[in-house]
């Protein structure tokens, strides 16, 4: 007796199915981080080329808005600056979600693209850069001991969504930690106190995965520039000419569907890092 080719197509479908169901299981069992249960703030800036660099990290910036969109997660946009002839000076978003940091923390450092740039005036091959921060939101209910004489706190006029408000008062705050350079910036909600909460509980979410790194026991002990993500080295590079490919430089894993991923399907990328993660491969 024959297979029926369309009981065969659906039961392909449901295997496949439930195949994705199994491994999102697994790789969120992985999730047992500190911070990992957290909230997650994103901050992209684009590194050195101009209009092309600023292009990529708005380009970066729709990419995890898909993602983060596609997962359920709440993308909340804390601050932006777009430059009035292309793309984004920088962008902050808080995506909220159970794992939201444990997912995206394999997202942060540098993204390289390589293309042919609609910003050049050849439309020659140009490889730009731009990096991207996870830290963790560590919510409203931690006590914050930063000394004050190491905050710089500016205030500004919001440039973003608001309508008449936002021109008329300097209701956007910028923090800047002097020891350690980081800098974070507010301009979501409508009063200036409440943008200075909530940038404090951006910066001390900074400064507490910093101390962790850095393998210290206090914030206070934080010294040096950790302004910017250095631009040594990237962690995955994304190809659109002459061929198209997006290769992740830890773990080996590739795609050439380029649209896909651009569309925020990053799965496949981050459940590899978690997998090395957990067996020491990274």
């Amino acid at each position: 007796m024959s297979e029926d080719p369309d009981m065969a197509r659906e039961a392909d479908e449901k295997s496949h199915e439930l195949e994705k169901k199994l491994e999102a299981i697994e790789i969120s069992l992985l999730l047992n981080g500190e911070y990992d249960k957290q909230n997650a703030i994103l901050s992209i800036h684009p590194g050195a080329g101009g209009l092309e660099s600023q292009d990529w990290a708005d380009m970066l910036f729709r990419m995890y808005t898909r993602y983060a969109n596609d997962h359920g997660f709440k993308v909340t946009l804390l601050d932006i600056q777009p430059d009035p002839e292309a793309g984004i000076k920088s962008a902050e978003l808080l995506i909220e979600g159970e794992n939201a940091y444990g997912y995206l923390k394999s997202e942060r450092g540098v993204h390289r693209l390589v293309r042919l740039s609609p910003y050049n005036a050849n439309n020659k091959r140009q490889t730009s850069f731009a990096s991207v921060d996870i830290t963790p939101d560590i919510g409203e209910n931690v006590e914050v001991n930063i000394a004050d004489e190491d905050l710089r706190i500016d205030t500004y006029r919001s440039s973003g969504a608001g309508g008449q408000h936002v021109n008329k008062t300097d209701s956007a705050v910028r923090i800047t930690h002097i020891p350690t350079g980081i800098v974070v910036t507010c301009q979501n909600e409508r009063s200036q106190t409440q943008n200075k909460a909530f940038a404090m509980r951006v910066l001390y979410g900074k400064l507490l995965a910093l101390a962790k790194e850095q393998h210290m026991e206090k914030i206070s002990d934080l010294k040096g520039n950790f302004s910017q993500i250095s631009f040594g080295s990237q962690i995955r590079n994304y190809v659109f000419q002459p061929y198209t490919l997006v290769k992740d430089t830890r773990t080996g894993v590739e795609t050439g569907n380029i649209n896909a991923v651009m569309d925020g399907d990053l799965d496949m990328f981050i459940n590899a890092y978690l997998a090395g993660l957990q067996k020491g491969e990274i």
